[in-house]
């Protein structure tokens, strides 16, 4: 009888095995890329150095324009040989009756603390580019007299960035 109990346990013993075996041999890993070359293979595990964002387009086509705005969705950017190095940042324009033209235009002056003597109100950081149209700072979310509000931080970088001949367009 103890030799049927010890086959028993050896037939036993050796199945246990054989599945074990078995398994092992078919849980070998899964292949992934790896995250850099020559780096680990972690499946499932994102990569330790992102992608990089997707390049901002502006709408703007003049070549060499350095200020860019879209009117339609009150956006603006500022450029470098046709890629954007600012923006968009949030702007306000002319309300009906007071539209802010579209086009090409040239940087004529700009003035760091002016006074508007036609509306009584300060436009710091006026950078003028369309007759007596600038952009300066102001409430973004109310229309202006044709003037390009902006936020302070969007109207200092473009004064700071902007200078005499420079192009600006205006899109809708």
């Amino acid at each position: 009888m103890s030799d049927n109990r010890f086959l028993r346990s050896a037939t036993h013993s050796l199945a246990f095995a054989a599945i074990t075996a078995a398994g092992l041999a078919l849980a070998t890993p899964a292949h992934a890329d790896p995250l850099w070359p020559g780096g680990p293979d972690i499946p499932g595990v994102a990569p330790l150095i992102p992608s990089p964002p997707a390049p901002v387009v502006a709408p703007c086509t003049a070549n060499g324009a350095r200020g860019c705005m879209r009117l339609s969705t009150n956006e603006a950017w500022l450029m470098d040989n046709g890629k954007v190095v600012y923006g968009p940042t949030v702007i306000s324009h002319g309300r009906p009756g007071y539209e802010t033209n579209v086009g090409v235009f040239d940087v004529d002056f700009k003035r760091e603390d002016h006074w508007s003597t036609l509306h009584n109100v300060p436009m710091k950081w006026a950078v003028f580019f369309d007759g007596d149209i600038a952009t300066h700072i102001g409430p973004t979310e109310e229309q202006s007299h044709g003037c390009i509000r902006m936020t302070p931080e969007g109207a200092e970088t473009f004064y700071n960035y902007l200078w005499p001949g420079d192009i600006i367009e205006v899109v809708r």
